[in-house]
């Protein structure tokens, strides 16, 4: 390691209460993983817990929503995302989805996050419904994790639900750093107008996160962060 690579750090992690439906928090964790990417930072982790917003709201989002959702961040923030996207999938409940990405961060962090991606990205990206039970055994498969039955799967989510009702979660995404009281989606700038949603990036808000994450764990040395 050069003295110009990051220092490691055992422990240094974000924390997610988000809705597998949601396009705030898909774009806010891929543009996460780009930039721990450029900062070469792999150790640092993500737990995404569910934030079931048909739970918090007594509905699932609304297709009509979610579209006006994307349109704003397709605009002006996430051009390259949301390409297979189809209304149509959005699923009558993301409740046994949420079973398996809690399910599987019961493997170890790379595991659950990388279901939580899988699922996000079945929808997004490739316009699958994440209730069809075939879904779920395929990302299941991808990831060596099985989906739980319905019983576990909302067992696991009305735990993570219960606990981030506790701390104080707004909305989605929510997110945790170190032992601080989170802050709702710090990555964008969202404005609603009526149906229509104005939305942009917040400069130097992924890297601040990130080095808030690594502060709390004890790293030192360059961030690499750009101002």
């Amino acid at each position: 390691m050069s003295a110009a690579e990051p220092v490691p750090a055992v422990g240094a992690m974000l924390e997610v209460f988000g809705d597998l439906t949601c396009p705030f928090t898909y774009a806010s964790m891929k543009a996460f993983g780009r930039r721990r990417a450029e900062r070469r930072l792999d150790h640092l982790l993500v737990r995404v817990r569910p934030w079931p917003l048909e739970w918090v709201n007594g509905r699932v989002p609304r297709p009509e929503v979610v579209v006006a959702e994307i349109a704003a961040l397709r605009d002006t923030v996430s051009p390259d995302l949301f390409t297979g996207f189809d209304a149509a999938a959005l699923p009558s409940s993301a409740i046994p989805a949420f079973g398996l990405e809690a399910a599987a961060y019961e493997h170890g962090e790379a595991t659950g996050e990388a279901a939580s991606l899988a699922l996000r990205e079945a929808l997004f990206e490739h316009g699958r419904d994440i209730s069809d039970p075939a879904v779920l055994r395929e990302v299941g498969e991808e990831v060596g994790v099985d989906p739980p039955d319905a019983e576990r799967s909302r067992e696991l989510v009305e735990a993570a639900y219960e606990e981030g009702r506790s701390r104080g979660v707004e909305g989605s995404p929510h997110i945790f750093v170190g032992g601080d009281g989170g802050r709702f989606c710090p990555a964008l700038r969202i404005e609603r107008r009526g149906e229509q949603f104005f939305v942009e990036a917040v400069p130097g808000a992924i890297d601040a996160v990130i080095d808030e994450a690594l502060a709390a764990a004890g790293e030192s040395g360059p961030t690499g962060a750009t101002r």
